[in-house]
């Protein structure tokens, strides 16, 4: 999901601060979190949200996201694929499409 360049350009910015002794499970869920509520803050009075600061938090997202699964060792292109097997067969195209309907009633 994300570039081998851009896990290490984060790698080395974690390095050079000493904060991955920070970056637990927890702390890296907890900020996931945090930034989606101020990527949903984005949004929160329209939806013509400033595009510089959606931006600037989905990258706080991604992130955070990026640094947890390099924390737990966990692919994300793997898990991704995996997911998407998975919603497949709760949400098969031919009764899924067009409708926003909730897999158990469709």
């Amino acid at each position: 999901m994300t570039s081998e360049r851009v896990r290490k350009a984060l790698e080395e910015f974690v390095r050079e601060r000493d904060w991955a002794q920070f970056h637990t499970p927890a702390n890296l869920a907890k900020s996931i979190a945090i930034e989606a509520g101020e990527l949903l803050e984005c949004f929160q009075w329209s939806d013509d949200a400033d595009e510089a600061q959606v931006r600037a938090e989905l990258a706080d997202v991604v992130t955070y996201c990026t640094l947890l699964a390099a924390r737990l060792g966990i692919d994300l292109d793997e898990i991704v694929l995996e997911k998407l097997v998975a919603t497949g067969e709760k949400y098969p195209a031919d009764r899924a499409r067009g409708r926003s309907t909730k897999y158990d009633a469709l």
